[in-house]
């Protein structure tokens, strides 16, 4: 396996948790939320700055007062994330998690994990949160178009689209084993 696989997700549809365990079976490095300290280490940005405004598009008020004077924040976090992407995919086959890897590394394999907001209700709610039963469909929706809206801002292509990407796959039909399943079975099958 020489190829670097991209992960695009809806929120609590078990991208990450896909990722991991893909990664796992072919033996190859998992990035996620560890390219905000591996990208902070490698700009100027802090940390805790990156982790609070990554996935984040620029608003219309940082894009009129930075204009003038500087590149916004959410831009230089951007910048300073895709360079480390593309460092990245340049070492070798590796499974990358979000922040618009797909449109950043364009060879990759892309992969699409969704599913039904139910499901994905029920299963943030498995998980400690910290989010209330009342509030986790809101939560997963704003998530969603706070994902929606820095995707479609860096890469003028429209989030959650099959026609971005290679392989789209419903966690809820088949779990995230059958997810891995599937996607072990596609890359097997990829030609050249």
């Amino acid at each position: 396996m020489n190829k670097v696989i991209t992960v695009s997700r809806q929120f609590g549809s078990g991208g990450r948790e896909f990722g991991i365990k893909l990664a796992g079976a072919l033996g190859i490095p998992f990035y996620d939320k560890d390219l905000i300290s591996m990208a902070a280490q490698n700009s100027n940005l802090s940390e805790d700055f990156m982790r609070n405004y990554e996935e984040s598009a620029p608003g219309i008020f940082s894009r009129t007062l930075y204009s003038y004077y500087q590149m916004p924040m959410t831009d230089q976090i951007y910048i300073a994330q895709s360079n480390l992407i593309r460092q990245l995919a340049e070492r070798g086959a590796c499974v990358l998690v979000g922040r618009c890897s797909d449109a950043i590394v364009e060879d990759s394999i892309k992969i699409y994990v969704h599913a039904p907001i139910d499901f994905r209700i029920r299963r943030k709610l498995t998980m400690n949160t910290g989010v209330s039963p009342e509030k986790m469909e809101a939560h997963i929706r704003a998530t969603d178009k706070k994902r929606k809206k820095y995707y479609e801002y860096y890469t003028d292509k429209k989030w959650g689209m099959a026609e971005n990407h290679d392989l789209c796959m419903d966690s809820s039909l088949v779990g995230i084993d059958g997810c891995v399943e599937t996607a072990l079975a596609y890359i097997k099958n990829l030609k050249g």
